[in-house]
């Protein structure tokens, strides 16, 4: 197996970025803060962007700038407002600002955030980053860009009289999940993780990452010998050859992901909104499990957990201030993201409060929120005014989601009866959006490690005090592929569109079956959502119209 050291790692992420994550400063633009050439030759040991550049959490005047350098150093941002083909905007709608961040050091693995707060709206920026080390040499620097969401005006205008020629309401994005698990790594015989290529080319406002973010429970090999003979060839590092443990390890497992030149290219273009699910600590797990994996030596699934949680708020772009004013707190990561007068996105944590995983079929309620992030829930999507409501949730409602041969890992308790156990929580959650006649509510998943779309239905429900409403489930993105599923008829699941791999965990090398999903929001508020795979292909499509 080829393990290479972290100095190599070094040289062959900076070797693979090219043009895509980090190019030279242009003239006109943001990146005029750069460094001059001149200057930058005097520095020695200049520091590096050796995971590229990301923003997340984009709302309509706000957004989270990220990055990681190769040493001690203070994030510096660029940020003008330009039109859809690059160009400075002008006169009263110019913006232009030059933001500080925090100083990377290694309590953070030289990670950086910047919370940039009183953005225009609607408004298109190009991004410009770079490190100052502690003597205030500007270190390389990576170009990106993002667009801030609609603004409440009708016509789409930026705030101030801002705007950036962007067609009003409109705006995209596309999610899935589950990125580089079952040992399907960085392969760059085909490209890399190619799903975020096709992602990408979709042009979208912003990505969610519905989970699994990593496999910090799944080691990486350096071949892999596919059912039809071929050998399939990994990038491998250290940390990714053995199950996560230490802080370090976790931390690894983020450094591989951004190694690979698809996913630095999409982050540093497009917003991501991320969430957690299992394996960013291990499968299937629950607070207070105790393992007895026998590739563990720390079987404690809390203490893993604190240290993957930690190494993903290090890596993710998700803001923490810590004050609540974002919906983020050191000890919650559901939040809800504003898109502007047609959209919300409600993230979901289906991790951090669920009780243990049994056979789902207590008589009293258990818990997959927890009751805080239920009424969170019940109380947010209640008193939204968008038009759309949208609900990520890092696990499927209605699919059935094993966790041996007894257990379930998500809410469906193969029991299609009254909602027991987990399932009388949603259950409460439904009921209370029927009696507070929440309107336009979809759920989007991945989880499952295929691609599906289920309407929901009292009609055909054992439980009926709820209104109808649609899931799309859509991944992986770059692991491997597994389904389809079975369904509970609690609330009443009817299968519209599924797509699954040929075989159980087939590889991401044709592309064919990797799956993202993808949606786009019209002028007149149409929900048109498509599921497609990792070559760009349209598998099924449909427009869902609003309820007024």
């Amino acid at each position: 197996m080829t393990v290479f050291t972290r100095r190599n790692i070094l040289k062959g992420a900076l070797a693979a970025a090219g043009a895509a994550a980090v190019v030279p400063a242009a003239a006109g633009t943001a990146a005029a803060y750069a460094p001059k050439p001149s200057a930058v030759a005097l520095v020695r040991n200049r520091l590096l962007l050796p995971s590229g550049i990301a923003t997340g959490d984009v709302t309509a005047d706000s957004g989270v700038l990220w990055s990681r350098t190769s040493g001690p150093g203070r994030l510096v941002a660029s940020l003008l407002a330009v039109d859809d083909g690059g160009s400075p905007l002008r006169g009263g709608r110019a913006f232009q600002r030059v933001l500080r961040g925090s100083i990377a050091s290694e309590a953070t693995d030289f990670t950086s955030k910047i919370n940039a707060q009183q953005l225009p709206s609607g408004t298109r920026f190009s991004l410009s980053m770079h490190f100052e080390d502690p003597d205030g040499n500007a270190g390389e620097t990576a170009q990106g860009s993002f667009s801030t969401a609609p603004g409440s005006n009708a016509n789409g205008r930026g705030l101030g009289g801002i705007g950036a020629g962007r067609t009003n309401r409109r705006q995209s994005f596309v999610w899935s999940g589950d990125t580089a698990g079952q040992g399907w790594g960085i392969n760059e015989d085909i490209g890399g993780m190619r799903g975020y290529a096709a992602m990408h080319a979709t042009r979208p406002d912003f990505f969610i990452h519905a989970g699994d973010t990593i496999y910090a429970d799944g080691p990486i090999a350096a071949q892999v010998t596919e059912p039809d003979g071929q050998v399939w060839r990994n990038l491998v590092t250290e940390e990714v050859s053995k199950v996560a443990e230490t802080l370090n390890e976790f931390r690894g497992r983020h450094r591989y992901n951004l190694m690979d030149r698809n996913v630095r290219a999409m982050y540093a273009d497009v917003p991501v909104i991320a969430q957690w699910d299992d394996h960013e600590t291990t499968n299937n797990w629950y607070p207070g499990e105790i393992l007895t994996d026998a590739r563990y030596t720390e079987r404690s699934v809390d203490v893993l957990a604190a240290r993957g949680r930690q190494a993903w708020q290090e890596y993710q772009p998700i803001a923490d201030l810590g004050d609540g004013s974002t919906g983020f707190e050191p000890a919650r990561i559901y939040r809800k993201i504003s898109r502007g007068p047609q959209l919300d996105i409600f993230c979901l944590d289906m991790r951090t409060f669920k009780d243990p995983n049994t056979d789902g079929k207590e008589t009293h309620l258990t818990h997959i929120l927890g009751q805080e992030q239920a009424d969170w829930l019940i109380k947010e999507v209640s008193r939204s005014k968008a038009t759309w409501k949208v609900i990520s949730a890092d696990l499927p409602l209605g699919l059935i989601v094993p966790d041996g041969p007894v257990n379930q890992e998500s809410l469906a308790n193969r029991d299609a009866g009254a909602p027991l156990g987990k399932e009388l929580e949603i259950a409460g959650v439904l009921s209370a959006f029927k009696r507070n006649r929440v309107k336009n509510v979809v759920w989007l998943t991945a989880d499952v490690h295929y691609c599906a779309a289920h309407h929901y239905s009292p009609d055909r429900a054992a439980f009926q005090d709820f209104d109808p409403f649609w899931e799309f489930v859509a991944g992986p993105i770059n692991a491997g592929t597994f389904g389809p599923g079975q369904l509970d008829g609690t609330f009443g699941p009817e299968v519209a569109f599924f797509k699954a791999g040929a075989y159980a965990n087939e590889s991401p090398r044709s592309g064919e079956s990797q799956y993202f999903g993808h949606v786009d929001l019209g002028e007149d508020d149409v929900f048109t959502v498509s599921l497609r795979n990792a070559n760009g292909g349209v598998l099924w499509s449909k427009d869902l119209y609003p309820e007024r």
